[in-house]
């Protein structure tokens, strides 16, 4: 590039003139002597002709060396050439045809990254030899002259040509202006620049135009030419034909707005103005103009029109399917949005709104994958699972966002009545539709993407089941002829894409969940907690409050003791409530002290949030006390397991804790499985025979049920049998059978997640979980040792 700007400047003066020209300022004779040696430039679009006098421009970039060529030769002259999609195919000699035009040059001048010139053209050049065939291109020419014809025949044609043009004249006023350019120039006497001028005032393609250049022979020319100007003859008279239709109907639409505005004036002053009535038909109208109705739905529309035309304004009847309308003509029939199924633009909406859920964001890749192989997103049902505050609302809106599509998010929670979700029918008074026909009004179109929140807390009641009302909806076999009872029409709901949302499963019916594909959300680790705040809370928070970064400071420890000491849930939620009281009680001081930076860290963090609420967790030790893991809605925790020998006279033992139903069971299976194996283990038989064992599980104010404590309770059984505690930071899940066997467990990761907050990195799993465990991100596995048992004897085994 840097040759080239030193080119440049050589060829260009201050004035934008080429310094090498000899007559600055005037225009070239054909008649002057042309050297026999020409440096080329190939023209792209159409011939260059000697009548021709116009600006050109190419590309600095490859013809800059061209033009200093012409410079360096003392000439002032190049020959153009037309070569049909030049430089496709690479820059190749080969494409030039044998004839061309050589045209003088003037007033040579950089615009922008371009180089532009005026050509005067003046003879034609015959191509004899290539003296270089890469750019810049040049050659050896001759030129050829028109052989000698009958003066008579030529002046004849001459006159077909000129009166041929002035039939053109008054189709097309350009053509005016190039007329007066060339009789500026030259006479119309001459029949060789006559034909060419000709040539060039026609819209012929490129090909045509070289098939003129290339004829030497003036009356074959000219009678090409004479065919030529027949055709655009008949072109131009198309085009007025066409643009006298057009102003024709133009004007008739004119005319009939003018005197529609005249008649409401008429009307106006008459007293006759439109009522409410025909306004208001007016109105739907012009809705269902921009739609596309299905056939059922028109002739719907249309027996209500007629039936509000009939009726009485004032009547009950009148206000119900005046309603009724304005539903129908506001849900957007046939109205879609484009899908944008960019998959890198949808990484990086994700990427941007959401930390760490790397496995999540994946899963929802691969489903966006898929539409964009089929080109569309439809029939589909998203079900997002996960505890509270992990980000399920955000995600929702980030698919709609990479999509393009509008959202639309209702709450399921508490929801008793089915109306809510198919309308209520017309005979109530106040009926209204559901909230799948206000959310197609509201977006206005028919595929955006709504957002069922609390799938898991629906409601039953007498009014009916809002459950079983949604398996119509999120049927994608049965959604695209949704009835709605209010509309009491079908709706086509499977281009809506659908996404729910739970804290769990086990509230939300069988049938309805088998509809949907679920993705798993879990808890976020402490890391994972700091980058969310770093990266989305605390500047978020920073913005609400009008605050700038540099006024208000936090470190990364500070967050991390935020986490571990205030906000220790499974989601964000609680620990952006502490970082808002933080930024609250900074803008109090900040109202004092205007100019004041402050920095919060360990050391006034107690000031600002008080003490920790968690204390520093410690597995419990000793004998007869083991760590279990449990998942819960919130999320993974430990749970300590204590059992004791109470008495030892007699035989039988007793739960504590308020164990659920399932929890009761496993300790009975736990305890019949140790005292009935006490010889496998090489114990004392007789242990539980005179033992009176409490089994309690700390913390009892809070419920516990599920069966993964199975192999909890028998190792802490087994420990107080032994007289021997666990002699490192170990814990485990999984189901016990009377049998030994162990049986998988849910929850893998948030209870993994529990161990390591509280520094528990040896577990033991059933066997069966052992594909959850190899799923997991390799942050969350790292320093993990695992043992996965498929007995209890191999619990035993790892922990005595």
């Amino acid at each position: 590039m840097a040759e080239k700007d030193s080119i440049i400047p050589e060829l260009v003066n201050d004035e934008g003139e080429n310094p090498a020209k000899e007559q600055a300022g005037t225009l070239a004779l054909p008649q002057q002597l042309l050297p026999d040696k020409l440096c080329l430039l190939p023209m792209p679009e159409r011939p260059f002709f000697p009548a021709q006098a116009q600006p050109i421009m190419v590309n600095i970039d490859p013809w800059v060396e061209t033009l200093k060529r012409v410079r360096d030769s003392g000439q002032t002259v190049i020959g153009l050439c037309y070569v049909e999609n030049f430089g496709e195919n690479g820059f190749d000699a080969g494409a030039f045809p044998e004839i061309g035009c050589v045209v003088q040059l003037h007033q040579v001048q950089e615009v922008e990254d371009k180089l532009q010139f005026l050509a005067q053209g003046l003879k034609r050049f015959k191509i004899t030899k290539w003296i270089s065939t890469r750019p810049p291109f040049m050659a050896t020419v001759s030129y050829p002259k028109s052989p000698e014809e009958d003066q008579e025949r030529l002046k004849a044609y001459s006159i077909s040509v000129i009166k041929a043009i002035k039939t053109l004249l008054p189709l097309n006023p350009l053509y005016n202006e190039e007329l007066k350019q060339y009789l500026s120039r030259f006479t119309p006497n001459d029949p060789s620049l006559l034909s060419d001028f000709a040539a060039t005032i026609t819209s012929a393609t490129g090909k045509e135009l070289q098939g003129i250049l290339e004829t030497l022979s003036l009356s074959k020319r000219m009678d090409k030419v004479l065919v030529m100007l027949k055709k655009e003859l008949e072109i131009l008279k198309m085009q007025k034909e066409i643009s006298q239709e057009v102003n024709r109907k133009v004007s008739e639409n004119q005319r009939k707005f003018f005197l529609k505005e005249q008649l409401k004036v008429i009307q106006e002053e008459l007293g006759l103005s439109k009522d409410d009535k025909t306004a208001e038909i007016e109105k739907f109208t012009n809705r269902l103009k921009k739609m596309e109705v299905p056939e059922h739905v028109q002739e719907e529309i249309d027996d209500e029109f007629e039936k509000i035309r009939v009726l009485e304004t004032g009547s009950a009847e009148y206000g119900v399917t005046r309603n009724y309308l304005d539903w129908l003509t506001s849900i957007p029939w046939g109205v879609y949005s484009t899908d944008n199924l960019d998959l890198d633009i949808a990484k990086k909406i994700l990427e941007r709104d959401h930390d760490a859920l790397d496995d999540v964001k994946d899963r929802i890749i691969e489903f966006l994958a898929v539409g964009a192989y089929k080109k569309e997103i439809a029939g589909s049902i998203l079900l997002l699972v996960g505890p509270p505050g992990v980000g399920k609302t955000s995600i929702g809106k980030s698919i709609a966002e990479s999509l393009g599509r509008k959202f639309f998010r209702f709450s399921l929670g508490g929801m008793r009545d089915e109306a809510e979700i198919k309308g209520h029918r017309r005979t109530y008074i106040g009926a209204l539709p559901g909230k799948l026909v206000h959310a197609l009004k509201d977006c206005k179109v028919s595929n955006p993407v709504i957002m069922l929140d609390e799938i898991d807390k629906i409601g039953i009641s007498y009014q009916g089941d809002p459950a079983s009302a949604l398996l119509e909806v999120l049927d994608p076999e049965q959604n695209d002829k949704f009835l709605d009872h209010y509309l009491d029409l079908t709706l086509d709901l499977s281009k809506v894409l659908f996404i729910c949302t739970a804290n769990q499963l086990d509230t939300i019916p069988g049938p309805l969940f088998d509809r949907m594909d679920a993705i798993r959300l879990s808890g976020y680790i402490t890391k994972e907690k700091v980058d969310i705040a770093k990266h989305h809370l605390w500047p978020r928070l920073l913005k609400r409050s009008g605050l700038k970064s540099k006024q208000l400071k936090i470190t990364d420890a500070t967050i991390r003791q935020i986490v571990e000491g205030y906000a220790r849930e499974a989601g964000v939620r609680n620990l952006e409530k502490h970082l808002a009281r933080i930024v609250r009680k900074s803008i109090v001081k900040l109202l004092k002290k205007p100019d004041l930076e402050q920095k919060v860290s360990l050391k006034n963090l107690e000031e600002l949030l008080g003490k920790p609420v968690f204390q520093k967790e410690r597995s419990i030790t000793g004998v007869g006390v083991v760590t279990g893991l449990a998942w819960t809605s919130l999320g993974g925790a430990t749970l300590s397991i204590e059992a004791a020998r109470i008495d030892a006279k007699q035989k039988g033992f007793k739960l504590t804790g308020q164990l659920g139903d399932v929890m009761q069971e496993s300790a009975s299976i736990a305890y019949s499985y140790i005292s009935s194996n006490m010889t496998r283990f090489k114990g004392n038989t007789d242990y539980f025979d005179t033992s009176f064992i409490h089994i309690h599980v700390p913390e009892g104010a809070t419920p516990k049920d599920g069966p993964s404590a199975g192999i909890t309770m028998a190792t802490a059984l087994l420990s107080l049998a032994f007289e021997k505690k666990i002699d490192r930071p170990l814990a485990m899940t999984g189901e016990l059978t009377l049998t030994g066997q162990v049986l998988p467990v849910g929850g893998i990761r948030e209870k993994i997640i529990a161990a390591r907050r509280i520094k528990i990195m040896e577990l033991i799993l059933p066997y069966a979980n052992q594909r959850d465990f190899d799923e997991l991100p390799d942050h969350i596995k790292s320093g993990i040792t695992v043992h996965f048992a498929k007995n209890y004897k191999d619990v035993a085994k790892v922990i005595f």
